[in-house]
């Protein structure tokens, strides 16, 4: 008997863990087959050099995706920080838990020829071109969520505005309570997707591989100085910085994403949506968390 319950519960933990891929990220190799009508290939596209940058911590290194299609006066000063060299050797230094991990530079004292304040881009105008895939409407934070270009969107036909979303994963610039005082420094979403922050800071990344070696930097103190870390020597540092251009090919990563109106994608969203597996008994409301279910990405 006991073998039986042993091969009975692998089998529907196995169809568990293949429901509940969070973001299709961390576990993306138990991703649903393709149909044998739409190609691999065709499911998924690789993600160009120009979008990545390769953060080297002292726990890992984090690869992120740029989002220019948003936030473009962002990536270019981004971009532009990291060529310079502006934040190797500077901290991970105020790291919530459950919250964000924010880096750069905390005395403000570091020169650059990219310090500068920019304009806010917490949005941008609906057009007809949008490539926003619909996943839910209405939803709870949001008239519509969905995806642009593989991240996390909300938008407000109302409003005539589109935006990214704090998912985990997420890479936005920090600032001061003025809505364009960002400059240099950065955060990572680490925790629960602090939805509130939505379309009041400008989001113009999210991590594809390594938001583990984030996850895992040393912690601050809420409740003291707004979570930074005062000891300098405990904090997480940015060993360097690299535009994935700049990095040796033989140390690139080839990283998927996976197509939302892919086939595969599809098929685990409807899934999703019913719960048909044996496992569950409540079968939901048939309403989706942008932040959960989301196209997968795969380093190849």
């Amino acid at each position: 008997m006991m073998n039986v319950f042993v091969v009975r519960f692998n089998f529907y933990f196995k169809r568990l863990v293949a429901s509940l891929c969070w973001g299709g990220i961390a576990l993306s190799i138990m991703a649903i087959p393709s149909f044998a009508a739409e190609s691999e290939e065709s499911q998924e596209t690789f993600l160009p050099l120009e979008q990545m940058v390769y953060i080297y911590l002292d726990t890992g290194t984090v690869v992120v995706q740029l989002a220019p299609f948003i936030a473009p006066k962002h990536v270019e000063q981004f971009k532009a920080l990291v060529k310079e060299g502006f934040y190797d050797g500077l901290d991970l230094y105020r790291v919530i838990d459950g919250f964000v991990a924010q880096g750069g530079d905390v005395t403000e004292k570091k020169s650059s020829a990219n310090r500068i304040n920019l304009k806010a881009e917490f949005t941008r105008p609906l057009k007809e071109s949008s490539t926003f895939h619909l996943l839910q409407s209405p939803a709870f934070l949001a008239e519509q969520t969905g995806f642009i270009n593989g991240f996390a969107a909300g938008r407000s036909l109302e409003d005539k505005q589109e935006w990214l979303i704090h998912c985990p994963g997420a890479l936005a610039m920090a600032r001061d309570n003025g809505a364009d005082t960002g400059s240099t420094d950065f955060y990572i979403v680490i925790g629960q997707a602090p939805r509130h922050l939505d379309r009041n800071m400008s989001v113009f990344g999210q991590v594809v591989s390594g938001l583990q070696y984030v996850q895992s930097a040393q912690r601050g103190d809420r409740h003291a100085n707004g979570g930074v870390i005062a000891e300098p020597t405990m904090r997480t540092k940015i060993l360097s910085a690299k535009l994935a251009i700049d990095v040796p090919e033989s140390k690139r990563l080839r990283i998927a994403l996976q197509h939302s109106d892919s086939v595969d994608f599809q098929k685990r969203v409807a899934s999703a949506r019913s719960l048909d597996g044996p496992f569950y008994h409540y079968k939901g409301t048939g309403n989706l968390d942008v932040c959960y279910y989301r196209p997968s990405i795969t380093v190849r």
